[in-house]
Parts: C-alpha cells; sequence; structure tokens
C-alpha cells in the first residue's frame, strides 16, 4: 500500500510499523497486491484520492496491511488500471517495499522454542 501526500506532516511511516494518525487529507492512496508464484508481477487493486484514498487506507490499517509513503511512487502507480500489473518503471521501488514488507511480516511469526537435549 502506498500513499502520496507530501502536504500532511501526520503521516507516520517507520520501518516497526505504519500508522496515520488521523489524517485531515490524504490526497492518494495505491493498494498492490503480488502473490509469490502465482503472480507474474505485482498488479495494483485499488487506487483513488481524497475520501476514497482515505477508506483505502483505512483497510489496510483494519486488515493490518502494512503502509509506505512514497508520493512519488503513488503519482506512477495511480495512473495504472487497476487490477493491472505495475509499469516496468516502478518495479525496482516496488520490490524494496516488497522485501520490507516480507521482513516486517516474517518478523513477526511466532518462532518455535530452541531445541533441547
Amino acid at each position: 500500500m502506498m500513499v502520496g501526500n507530501e502536504q500532511d506532516p501526520r503521516i507516520d511511516i517507520s520501518e516497526r510499523d505504519a500508522r496515520v494518525k488521523q489524517p485531515a487529507t490524504i490526497s492518494k492512496a495505491v493498494a498492490i497486491e503480488y502473490e509469490r508464484g502465482v503472480d507474474d508481477a505485482p498488479r495494483v487493486t485499488a487506487s483513488g484520492k481524497g475520501a476514497l484514498a482515505e477508506q483505502i487506507l483505512a483497510i489496510a490499517f483494519d486488515r493490518g496491511i502494512k503502509v509506505r509513503e512514497d508520493a512519488e511512487l503513488v503519482e506512477i502507480l495511480s495512473l495504472v488500471d487497476v487490477d493491472s500489473p505495475i509499469p516496468l518503471e516502478a518495479f525496482t521501488a516496488v520490490a524494496e517495499i516488497l522485501a520490507f514488507v516480507y521482513q516486517a511480516n516474517d518478523a513477526q511469526k511466532p518462532r518455535p522454542p530452541a531445541w533441547k537435549e
């Protein structure tokens, strides 16, 4: 999930967890999805601006989906039709975001206890 809003300082994005602190206005939001082994490339699953962007973010936060702010990338991805793969120009940036998400999700998985004899 990407958010693009250079004017709202209340969006707090950290490596540990991303939360929106009662934003007044969010200009744009784009959701992407990629399932390893199934999808050939990440694809845009939702896109909107204004109230629709706020709704996309609310759904993401309710479902525990990681959110990242990147105004330049959201501008590129907001031009992509929903259910379409991301453009080649966005692959590197999206790959970095997906790597971040995979690491964050892996860190949240419960670990089995250490083996003791």
